[in-house]
This record gives structure tokens, sequence and C-alpha cells, in this order.
């Protein structure tokens, strides 16, 4: 684990340091979704029942933010309390975003490809999310592609996530994926789950169907020292599921009016997620949790059976 004189700018929890140091599994988990995935109290609910559903299944979680300049591996009630409280206020960090709220010591609530980051930085190898960013839907005009693509292109953390949010250009995520070398795996599914949907209709790389396969996988990647991550990807619940048609019908409208009020940018997501909770009257909200916190529980087994 790198020491605290390696990585002056980061701040790991005395439990995170323990397990660390310990050997035993851990598993990291962002605060984007805290901030700007869900409204409050919902958001701080959510993400302490998603630490403790870690916890159930053997792990150790380490939420990741940054809070007063400070890169945090590992937030107690309190900080999280304080950014569910201040959500929106909270900026959405990115990897550009890093060095100027470290300066600035500002606070900071990490997507996934600054939480890969962070979490590399911390020693964590496992990391568990809602959906992973990827290429907007009219990207060929915009050039919009999230950073966490590329931060998956070189980090080596595996991600275990309810595949692609829908919201995005699936076929071309895929396709930036696979010219970079990250596999992206299917978790007793064939097709890649498309976040509020189980299936998005496109083709896994590879498929697992226990914790320890997809343990042996990550092993033997490190072991081959292939940089980047891997992308194991759990369809959302059967019951909490939305089908793809009717989520569709809604993103396309969302992403109608989106561009009518010209909104751009970083502000895309959390826009689109709340129009899309609007008009399912909460049902997407109610199927983002589901599948947060199920990714939440493959994580901590993954992380067990990779310390087996």
């Amino acid at each position: 684990m790198p020491s605290k004189s390696d990585k002056p700018y980061l701040d790991i929890s005395p439990e995170v340091e323990a397990a660390l140091q310990d050997g035993r599994p851990v598993v990291a988990l962002e605060s984007t979704i805290i901030c700007h995935g869900m409204p409050n109290p919902k958001n701080v609910e959510t993400a302490l029942q998603v630490e403790q559903t870690v916890r159930d299944h053997g792990a150790i979680p380490a939420t990741i933010a940054i809070l007063n300049g400070r890169l945090k591996a590992g937030l107690d009630n309190a900080e999280i309390d304080y950014l569910g409280r201040n959500g929106q206020e909270i900026s959405k960090a990115s990897l550009r975003d890093i060095p100027f709220l470290v300066a600035e010591k500002t606070d900071g609530a990490t997507t996934v490809a600054a939480t890969m980051r962070i979490a590399a930085m911390a020693g964590i190898r496992i990391f568990a999310t809602g959906g992973i960013g990827g290429v907007h839907r009219g990207s060929e005009a915009t050039g919009d592609v999230s950073a966490d693509l590329q931060e998956l292109a070189r980090t080596n953390v595996a991600v275990i996530c309810a595949g692609v949010k829908s919201i995005l250009d699936v076929g071309r995520t895929l396709e930036y994926l696979e010219t970079h070398g990250v596999p992206v795996v299917g978790y007793q599914t064939d097709t890649l789950p498309a976040f509020y949907a189980r299936s998005s209709g496109f083709a896994v790389d590879y498929r697992v169907d226990s914790p320890e396969e997809a343990a042996v996988a990550i092993k033997v990647k490190s072991e081959l020292a292939l940089d980047g991550g891997i992308v194991i990807a759990a369809p959302v619940p059967e019951k909490d599921a939305l089908t793809s048609n009717e989520i569709d019908v809604v993103i396309e409208a969302a992403i109608t009016e989106m561009n009518r009020l010209g909104i751009t940018g970083k502000d895309t997501t959390p826009f689109l997620l709340a129009k899309i909770a609007e008009v399912t009257k909460g049902r997407s909200l109610a199927a983002n949790i589901a599948l947060v916190l199920n990714n939440a529980k493959l994580a901590a087994q993954v992380a067990v059976a990779s310390h087996a």
C-alpha cells in the first residue's frame, strides 16, 4: 500500500488503512451519486445502505470524495451527510478538476474516473458504482466522450457496474473500450446491461457466473501486467428493471428537452437522470438504488474471493 509520504494529498481512513495493511478486502465507492444522482435525504440513506451492504458481504467500504482539498479514501457518516445535504453545490469532480479542487482547498464529488484514480492511489483494486460513463449520443457532432473511458484504459481497477448508462450511445462506447483493450464482462449474462434495463442488446466480451470466476480473471490480468481496468456488468434485479422500449422513449424525450435548453457538458447527466425520474414517477430512481446495492454486494463478494 502507498505510504502517506508517497501521497501527500491523500487521506485514507483508519479503518480502510488497517484493512489494506492487513490484506483484507476493500471496495471503493463513488460520491457523485450522493451529490448529483439522488435528492436528499434519499442520497444519504442510499450511500449508508450501500456501505452496509459491502460490510454485510465481508468487505470494508471506502467511499471516495474530495473534502477541503484532501483526497479521501473512506468517509465517516458525518462526511457522507455533509455531501448529501450540500448536494449539487458540491463540484462534480472528474480527473481534470482534481488539482484545482486540491489547490483551492474545496470539495468535490468524484465521478467514476476520479474515483478510480484515487482508489488506485490508495491501493484499492475493486470499485462498485451504478453505471459507467461513455460516448454520448450525438458525439459525432459534439465530441462528448466521458473521461471514465480513458481512465478504464489506463488504471488497474475493476469496476463492477450495471453496464453503460442508458442515456449514452452503448454501441460507440463498446467500440471505444475494445479499441483501448478494456474487457467488458457480463455477470451471469451474455449481453451488456443498460443501467435501468437488464439488456442493451449488445454482446459482452466474456461472461462469468460467480464472484470466484471474476476474481480469477482480475488476478490473471494483474499478473500479466496488462494495464487498464476491467468492466464487470451485472443486470439490475429483474423486479426493479424497466424495459428497454419504455426507457428509450423517456430518454429520447429528455434529450430533446435538454438540447432545447442548451444544457451541455457535466450538467447533462444530472439533468437527464432527474427528468427520467420525474417522467417515470420515481421508478427509475428505485431501479437506480436497486442496481447500486446489487453492484455493491457483487463487488464485496469479488473482493472477498480475490483475497481467498
